[in-house]
């Protein structure tokens, strides 16, 4: 196998695609990185254009060709490309790991198994553009990454089961570089880590499997930058009674315009940031509050662990804020240590992916 091996990331979002070569050093030496990026653009999408297709999984043959002309435009020589890894999509509730791209994938990706999101265009995109190639295509750690154990899917009632919707990507890409840090293996930590960013997402980290994790997509736990999180179920159920508010009302309220958007009419953390530095008590606040929410799910994370925990990481965009960071670290330190890890870097979250297959760290998994 060669030393140096060059991938492409393909990453897409609702209105963009993000693509990425990124060269794999496999027998780096110590002060040497392991993941170079060579080249990197986050592909715009006009809303005009995305509108002209019925359906999310309708697009997917159109991003590719945009990929390809982008990947021409910027001198990218596709021979030289070895790997192809999407990002995950809603598919079938699986294990986290590395998945070869085959047919009963498709499928699913294609009829939007777990639900219809741009995140199911990457595999699609990877395999088609791998097979002119002639080359392995892969996803790594989908949102539905279920390792949680049964009794935490209880809920409170046999109609309504907790389900893992979450970051799983980098929760995990994070937690192994912790631990490659400490020279530890991930399997044999306990962490509690905490992505904060548009979605929170706080995941028990039990010897590699994600036990318990908060359903960050729509309607558990913290309340974000623009959801709302847990909501008093019954004060709901009365305002969808209520014929004041439409199913899309009430969908947006939890959903995009939920949190901080709510609260205080944005959900730009840095622009919060600097209503704080000014003085505004009321950005203050609830600001204060979305931290003393995400601590408070944390000590609850720390009682699966019965209190043995190895490490709680903070990683997100919002992990950029010092004293955000601080915020949440003062009530928590007490629990274990606390380490900031800012920013999501997905497409270096499925570059460490393939990395880790290569050295033989991961094994490649077949989906079923």
């Amino acid at each position: 196998m060669q030393d140096k091996i060059k991938i492409l990331a393909i990453n897409p979002g609702s209105t963009s695609t993000k693509v990425a070569v990124l060269e794999l050093n496999i027998c780096a030496k110590k002060n040497e990185k392991e993941i170079v990026s060579v080249f990197v653009q986050n592909i715009k999408h006009k809303l005009e254009k995305i509108s002209e297709f019925k359906r999310i999984a309708d697009q997917y043959k159109w991003r590719k060709e945009t990929i390809l002309e982008v990947l021409d435009e910027n001198n990218i020589d596709l021979s030289e490309i070895k790997y192809i890894i999407g990002r995950g999509g809603l598919v079938k509730n699986i294990s986290s790991g590395i998945y070869k791209v085959d047919e009963a994938l498709k499928h699913d990706l294609l009829i939007g198994y777990a639900g219809e999101h741009a995140c199911n265009l990457g595999g699609l995109i990877a395999d088609d553009i791998a097979q002119t190639l002639e080359v392995e295509s892969f996803i790594a750690d989908p949102v539905v990454v279920d390792e949680m154990s049964p009794i935490a899917k209880i809920s409170g009632h046999p109609h309504f089961e907790r389900k893992p919707i979450f970051h799983a990507l980098n929760q995990k890409a994070i937690a192994r570089m912790y631990a490659r840090q400490i020279r530890r293996k991930y399997e044999e930590l306990n962490l509690i880590v905490a992505h904060m960013g548009g979605g929170i997402s706080v995941g028990v980290h039990e010897k590699g499997q994600v036990i318990d994790v908060n359903q960050a997509l729509n309607g558990e736990g913290p309340f974000s930058p623009e959801r709302s999180g847990s909501l008093p179920v019954i004060d709901v159920i009365k305002a969808c009674f209520s014929g004041e508010f439409t199913q899309e009302d009430l969908s947006k309220m939890v959903v995009g315009k939920g949190g901080f958007v709510a609260y205080l009419g944005t959900n730009d953390a840095l622009e919060i940031k600097n209503k704080i530095k000014a003085g505004d008590e009321e950005a203050d606040f609830y600001d204060s509050a979305m931290a003393y929410q995400i601590a408070k799910e944390i000590g609850a994370a720390s009682t699966v662990l019965k209190g043995d925990v190895d490490g709680i990481l903070l990683t997100g965009g919002l992990a950029y804020g010092k004293h955000f960071v601080e915020k949440i670290t003062s009530r928590v330190k007490h629990l274990g240590a606390v380490y900031s890890f800012p920013g999501e870097d997905e497409m270096n979250a499925l570059a460490f992916n393939v990395l880790l297959m290569l050295k033989g760290e991961i094994p490649l998994k077949n989906y079923e």
